[in-house]
């Protein structure tokens, strides 16, 4: 790699420049500023809050931005602030050392690049929408902790993902929100000539330039590509604006970016990666930019895509998230080659020969073509997320090896994992750092540590989870508030809010995506029998979240069914729907919840992280037996509904509904609400400890790394 052109000169010169309007005490705020490591450093995001808690939530949590808009005056006198300059002591101390560890190869040949559609690493950089976006920030942070040689590509949406408002009916609607990039923690990358890096790719008929960004994610290089460029016209440059935009052509278009400009990018940076990780399939060009390279440098008769592909199978590997038809796209021929046409043929590739390696059966023309297909053709191994979901992938993919039977398709999985310095409340790092010890953290694997949970007491256990349901519910009181009035409802119900929720009782959550697979209805199947789990002096308090894809129509519907339901219950304070969910407000949902709820129609849900989320926070899991917590659940950590497929999709839901409702009534409020003589329930602090213990080295971010490494990077090498 080369060092000088890779983007880390650029960052020195950013932080220079922050640094001159800082005074002397706190200049080490604009380094710690443009590394995303402090927002899982201890001490670090309460480092910023000390200077100005309001103006730092107003900034979106982005430091760059809150330093750069903090008057001079409130500079001055945080300098002199003692508590709050050692506190920025302690966090450059950490960070410090956290950066100058050696560097941990895993391959000769050089590092791994993974490629990914969105990059969930923080609320302040809107690259993200979901599931996908945040288990990659937390593999990068995890690759940090680590000292992997990992790079990271991805796309710079100047409009990120869409921001939800709902009206008095329960309708979704959507806006977006441009970033200001001149305020990001990120910079451009220039070359040797001091020019912005940027490279082109074929769409249409023309030609898209794209210009790099940098991002350290703590010692891992996440570079974003961006068409905001003057020698673009307006539709080249929205191919960058929004993530997941409804438009196949600009889908498509984004694909190219990502796939093909991200191998030019890492060339025009010196950087060689070893091996390509396809983070699902949205960057499977990649694959073709490789073997036009190899194409390029043979001599004689060309070679058929099938034998080019072969020839830099070994680079590539390609983990694959969903078995949902919305995450494995596919687009009609015309569609597909009137934005990627141009660029199949400057590549020297077939039309014809492309299309057979885009479809399951290569052999059916009218069969639409797909990145899956092509990402599993490519790449030397596929893995799915969970072991359940490996399953599912064997048989969804069997067509493609019809020669075996799907026990011998070649796909195995790597079940997902959370970051834990990111999702465990600080609260609960603490409680853990006392009986764990100081470094615990770094053997978060280990499940002998885990062991020590049961030396903790239960009055601290008690207080720890207490104080984290009791931010979550400070949290939203303010939030729902807002939300009613901005909906235009009375503002006696508006202010009810500032009431809202009952600290003593028992809290559940259901945060997720809204897609109709999810089964948000399931918890209004039965509105009867979901009053009397609510409406009770010993009752339960329902937390909901999540948005649905602008163009899923079905999915919003199942938001509007609810608010519906909601109001006929007329106990408007005791379930609620939180807006806009994302993460400046998924870590303290994910903590205070005491049961986390999911309810996913099998064997659709591939893996889930959000139940490991709250599970290391001492929540406890209430799912059906699909994904991850088919691994996980040990009948004594949680709750489980059966996952068995049933053909008929309205006996399902009766069947689980029922299930849901029998485990909520009969077990869970009975267990929660069981005290003993000092008030403390006993038997679920038991429940929590097993949780603990099965499901924090299992689902720690630790071992999943572990696993790509051991099992998918170093495997034949």
């Amino acid at each position: 790699m080369n060092k000088r052109f890779d983007g880390s000169r650029d960052v020195d010169r950013a932080v220079d420049r922050l640094a001159r309007r800082l005074p002397e005490p706190l200049e080490d705020l604009a380094w710690i500023s443009y590394n995303y490591l402090w927002s899982w450093t201890p001490g670090g995001p309460e480092m910023f809050r000390m200077i100005d808690a309001h103006r730092f939530m107003l900034a979106g949590e982005n430091p760059v931005r809150f330093l750069l808009n903090l008057p001079e005056r409130d500079l001055l006198r945080a300098a002199t602030n003692p508590d709050l300059l050692d506190c920025v002591a302690e966090v450059a101390q950490s960070m410090e050392a956290h950066m100058q560890r050696p560097a941990q190869r895993l391959l000769a040949s050089g590092p791994v690049a993974f490629f990914c559609a969105e990059f969930g690493v923080h609320s302040s950089l809107p690259v993200y929408s979901g599931g996908l976006g945040v288990l990659a920030g937390d593999y990068l942070k995890e690759t940090s902790d680590q000292a992997l040689d990992v790079v990271a590509m991805g796309l710079l949406y100047r409009r990120g993902y869409l921001h939800q408002r709902m009206t008095l009916e329960g309708w979704q609607h959507e806006y977006w929100i441009e970033a200001n990039t001149d305020q990001l923690p990120a910079v451009r990358v220039r070359g040797a000539d001091g020019l912005p890096v940027k490279v082109t790719v074929p769409v249409w008929e023309g030609e898209l330039s794209a210009q790099v960004w940098r991002v350290n994610v703590g010692r891992t290089p996440l570079y974003l590509l961006d068409a905001e460029l003057e020698e673009n016209g307006p539709l080249e440059r929205w191919v960058t604006a929004r993530l997941y935009e409804g438009s196949h052509e600009i889908r498509l278009a984004q694909y190219a970016v990502l796939g093909i400009g991200g191998v030019r990018a890492l060339d025009a940076m010196g950087i060689t990666p070893g091996l390509f990780h396809l983070n699902e399939g949205h960057p499977a060009l990649s694959a073709l930019e490789i073997a036009s390279q190899v194409s390029t440098g043979l001599s004689g008769e060309p070679l058929e895509l099938k034998d080019l592909l072969a020839t830099g199978r070994d680079r590539f590997v390609f983990t694959t998230h969903t078995p949902v038809p919305a995450g494995n796209e596919t687009y009609e021929p015309d569609e597909f080659f009137s934005v990627l046409g141009r660029a199949v043929d400057l590549m020297g590739i077939s039309r014809e020969q492309l299309s057979e390696e885009s479809r399951i059966d290569p052999t059916a023309t009218s069969e639409p073509l797909g990145f899956s297909p092509l990402a599993i053709r490519c790449s030397r191994s596929t893995n799915a997320v969970s072991k359940r979901h490996g399953e599912v992938a064997r048989e969804m993919w069997n067509p493609l090896f019809a020669s075996v039977g799907p026990d011998q398709v070649p796909i195995t999985h790597v079940t997902n994992a959370v970051h834990l310095p990111t999702w465990m409340a600080p609260e609960m790092r603490g409680l853990l750092t006392t009986f764990f010890g100081a470094d615990w953290e770094r053997h978060a694997d280990d499940p002998g540590l885990w062991s020590h949970v049961d030396e903790i007491p239960d009055i601290d256990l008690w207080e720890t989870r207490c104080k984290l349901r009791l931010n979550l519910i400070e949290m939203i009181r303010s939030h729902i508030g807002v939300d009613r009035l901005a909906r235009g409802e009375e503002v006696d119900h508006a202010e009810s809010a500032f009431n809202a929720f009952d600290p003593t009782h028992l809290t559940i959550g259901f945060a997720r995506r809204l897609a109709t697979y999810k089964r948000l209805d399931l918890l209004f199947h039965d509105v009867d029998r979901l009053r009397g789990i609510i409406d009770h002096e010993q009752g339960a308090q329902f937390i909901i979240a999540g948005k649905a894809h602008p163009l899923d129509r079905e999915a919003k519907e199942v938001a509007r069914n609810m608010f519906a339901v909601k109001r006929g219950l007329d106990i408007p304070n005791r379930v609620v729907f939180l807006e806009d969910y994302d993460l400046r407000v998924a870590p303290q949902l994910v903590a205070g919840c005491d049961v986390w709820l999911n309810m996913p129609r099998p064997p659709l849900e591939a893996s889930g992280t959000s139940g490991m989320k709250s599970a290391l926070n001492g929540g406890l899991n209430l799912s059906v037996l699909d994904g991850w917590w088919c691994e996980g659940y040990n009948g004594q950590n949680g709750w489980a509904i059966d996952g068995s497929v049933v053909e008929d999709a309205r006996e399902q839901d009766e069947r689980d509904a029922k299930a849901l409702y029998d485990l909520l009534e009969n077990e869970v409020k009975t267990l929660y609400f069981t005290r003993d003589a000092n008030g403390i329930p006993v038997g679920w602090l038991a429940r929590v400890r097993s949780s603990l213990r099965s499901l924090g080295p299992m689902y720690s971010s630790a071992r999943m790394v572990n696993d790509y490494v051991d099992h998918i990077y170093r495997a034949n090498h």
